[in-house]
Formats: structure tokens, sequence, C-alpha cells
């Protein structure tokens, strides 16, 4: 069912993955708990649904939630836990919330080039939304 919804997903087709992605997440917290990689990869990947479908509080809640168990589980300098920061800051800025978008893509940058390297795809990944961000960011006054 995962991977149904994965594909649906990769095919634009957000509102048919929404529709398995809770279901798919739901039985991997029952029967692998909630701290699996599989359990939070299908979290991770409802809430990119949400975002993809702008329902971003929705995804900030679901990626704050990841995040939160990959720092607990993997530490801060796990690649997965780079992906969950980066997303997170994603949400943000589509929120507006320069701010803490900011803070948080400081913060994976420094991750990603410490335990990446500058010309890993993720390192690279990061850098490329930071840099949309800052100019999507409205200049202060």
């Amino acid at each position: 069912m995962n991977d149904l919804a994965s594909t649906y997903a990769n095919l634009g087709r957000y509102n048919e993955a929404e529709q398995l992605q809770p279901q798919a997440l739901n039985t991997r917290r029952r029967v692998l708990g909630e701290e699996h990689p599989s359990t939070l990869q299908s979290m991770n990947n409802l809430a990119s649904t949400y975002s993809d479908l702008g329902r971003y509080y929705e995804a900030e809640q679901l990626y704050v939630q990841t995040l939160n168990v990959r720092k607990q589980v993997l530490g801060d300098e796990h690649p997965d836990t780079l992906i969950s920061m980066n997303n997170l800051a994603l949400t943000y800025s589509c929120l507006n919330r320069w701010d803490e978008a900011e803070e948080l893509y400081q913060k994976a940058i420094g991750i990603a080039e410490r335990t990446l390297g500058n010309q890993h795809p993720n390192t690279q990944i990061v850098h490329r939304n930071h840099e949309l961000m800052r100019a999507r960011r409205p200049t202060e006054l």
C-alpha cells in the first residue's frame, strides 16, 4: 500500500496518495512501531503529500514529529534527520515563517557540509532550497 501511495505521489496524483498514506502509516505504526525507519519514512511521505496539496500546517505537524523521532533514534547528524530538517525548513518557508526556515537551513547546511561534504547531492539540495527561500523572502525595510 505504501508503494502504491508513493507511486501516486510521484505521478502527481496527490489526492489518491493522500487517501492511502494514512492507512499505510497506521499499519506501520502498529506492526513496526513509531521509531522504525519505515514508519518514519511513511510519516515523511504523508507530510510531503500534505505539502504538495498546500496543506502546510498538517505537513508541519508531521515533519516536526518525524524530525523529533529521527533525532532521538538516529541522532542529529544522520542523513535521514538531515532530510527531515530540510523538509521542515521548506515548509516553514511555504508558511512565510522566514526566521524559523533560515535557522533550520543554517543548521542543516552545517551538518550536511560536515558529515556529507559540499558535493554530496543532499548537501546541494539543502543549499538550493535555502537559496530559493532567500530569493522568495521579502526584504525588510
